[in-house]
C-alpha cells in the first residue's frame, strides 16, 4: 500500500495511492495514518497529477543514519568497514519533499548526494531484536543523504554537514509491504547515472540496525532510519538535478538551488 502526504494548495492531507502509473488516484485518509489508522475522510478521490506530494513523513524526533553500509562506498570514502553500524543524526528539520528544492548552504563548496532506502517507524521502539524488527516498521520510502563534504571533513563530527536545512529530501510516498532484501537503487545526477547498487549488498541488514539503533535510544512512531548508500556519490552543483529510484518505490527527484 502507497500512503502519501500531499496538498492541492490548502493543509496537508494524507492518502492512498492506486492505481497504474500516469492514472494514479489518491483516496483521501482522515489524518494520519500512524496515529489513527486507515480511516477515509469521505472527500472525494483525486488524481495523483493535480496535487503536490509533500515529504510523506515528518520524523516525530529524528532520522537516524548509517554512514558507510555498502563496502563498495566505504572503500570510495577512504574508510575501513565498521564492524557495528555507524550511526549519526539528522534533525527532521532537514526533511524536504519530492521537487523540493535542496539550498546548498553558504559557506559550503562541496555538496554530495546520498541515495539510500528508508525506514518509517511503527511502535516505540526500544531493546528490539533483529528478528523482530520487522514487527516496529510502517514502511519504506527513499532519502537523499545530502552531505556537506567539506565540512564532514572539518568539523570532526557530521551535525553541520549532514543535519543542516533541506539536506533529507524523502518520498515519493511509504510502501507498507516491500520486501527489502534485494532493492535495485539508481541515482541520477542531470539524467547521467552515478549510482547503481542494490539493498542485497548492505553490509548490516535493516533487522541489524534497529536492534542496534534501539538499544541506544528510543524510536517513536514515524522516526526515519537512512540504511546507506551504495558507491557513486559526487558532488552537485545549483541548477542540477538528483533522482534516486528503487525498484518497488518510485523516485525522488530535487534540484540543487543556491540562495
Amino acid at each position: 500500500m502507497r500512503i502519501a502526504r500531499y496538498t492541492t494548495g490548502e493543509d496537508p492531507a494524507y492518502g492512498i495511492v492506486q492505481g497504474d502509473p500516469g492514472s494514479e488516484v489518491i483516496t483521501p485518509l482522515a489524518g494520519d495514518p500512524l496515529y489513527i489508522g486507515l480511516q477515509p475522510s469521505g472527500q472525494p478521490p483525486v488524481m495523483l497529477e493535480d496535487v503536490r506530494l509533500l515529504a510523506p513523513v515528518i520524523p516525530r524526533s529524528k532520522v537516524v543514519a548509517i554512514g558507510r553500509n555498502y563496502a563498495d562506498h566505504a572503500k570510495e570514502m577512504g574508510g575501513e568497514v565498521p564492524a557495528e553500524p555507524m550511526m549519526f543524526f539528522k534533525p527532521n528539520t532537514a526533511v524536504v519533499g519530492p521537487y523540493d528544492p535542496v539550498v546548498l548552504p553558504s559557506g559550503s563548496s562541496e555538496i554530495s548526494y546520498e541515495g539510500e532506502l528508508a525506514v518509517v517507524i511503527k511502535t516505540i521502539t526500544k531493546g528490539v531484536k533483529a528478528e523482530n524488527a520487522a514487527e516496529c516498521i510502517y514502511g519504506y520510502t527513499i532519502a537523499n543523504d545530502v552531505t556537506a563534504r567539506d565540512w564532514q571533513r572539518t568539523d570532526g563530527q557530521w551535525a553541520r554537514a549532514k543535519g543542516f536545512d533541506t539536506s533529507c529530501p524523502l518520498g515519493p510516498w511509504i510502501e507498507t509491504e516491500l520486501d527489502p532484501a534485494d532493492l535495485h537503487i539508481v541515482t541520477t545526477l542531470d539524467g547521467d547515472v552515478r549510482q547503481d547498487g542494490t539493498t542485497a549488498d548492505m553490509i548490516h541488514g535493516i533487522g541489524a540496525i534497529i536492534e542496534h539503533a534501539s538499544a541506544a535510544f528510543t524510536l517513536l512512531p514515524g522516526d526515519v532510519i537512512l540504511t546507506g548508500t551504495p558507491a557513486g556519490v559526487g558532488l552537485v552543483e545549483a541548477g542540477q538535478q538528483v533522482t534516486v529510484e528503487i525498484e518497488g518505490l518510485g523516485s525522488l527527484t530535487n534540484t540543487f538551488v543556491r540562495r
